[in-house]
């Protein structure tokens, strides 16, 4: 009978699910014998089942996002050392007309924050506007869910902020006199 392969039973137990898959089967034999019993699991194993997919895109978004925060890094700590690098002598003026090392380093830092407050700028609408695109793939937050939001958004500050630090440590290192040399 076609409706027998396609049934599902779903037994309550006190005892542990594994060791009553036994005395289930049994009770089964006992009631009619060509009944097939097969694929016992209990409802963790099906819902962990279930959510494979979810789970593996949740895990590949992660790794993209990742992936993606990491490449931002390289491409801002990049143009900020190319611009140190433009700037080295401008940067030798200052330091030899009395700029110290931690205004030098000020002056590159905000530059940094600057191309990091024009991106956050440009993508904060643009991701609450994508937000309803994704909204069925989201599961236990709303889509412009502030939390996150401001979690997100603090996280692409502070990784701006490091990326564009190195080449301001190093700016503010520069010899004068080597600074004006220089080119």
């Amino acid at each position: 009978m076609p409706f027998v392969l396609g049934m599902y039973a779903y037994v309550r137990t006190v005892r542990q699910p594994e060791q009553a898959f036994t005395s289930v089967r049994q009770l089964v034999k006992n009631l009619d014998p060509n009944l097939p019993i097969s694929q016992m699991k209990t409802i963790d194993s099906q819902m962990q089942e279930s959510l494979i997919t979810e789970r593996l895109v949740a895990n590949l978004s992660s790794g993209f996002g990742m992936l993606a925060t990491l490449l931002a890094a390289i491409g801002l700590y990049g143009v900020m050392a190319y611009i140190v690098a433009q700037r080295t002598r401008e940067i030798g003026v200052r330091m030899a007309l009395g700029a110290s090392g931690r205004d030098v380093l000020m002056l590159v830092m905000r530059d940094v924050f600057v191309l990091t407050a024009i991106g956050i700028a440009v993508g904060l609408p643009a991701a609450w506007g994508l937000t309803r695109m994704v909204r069925s793939q989201l599961y236990g937050i709303q889509p412009n869910d502030a939390f996150t939001i401001v979690a997100a958004t603090a996280g692409i500050i502070f990784v701006a902020l490091l990326a564009g630090y190195v080449p301001a440590q190093r700016a503010s290192r520069v010899d004068p006199m080597r600074a004006l040399r220089w080119e």
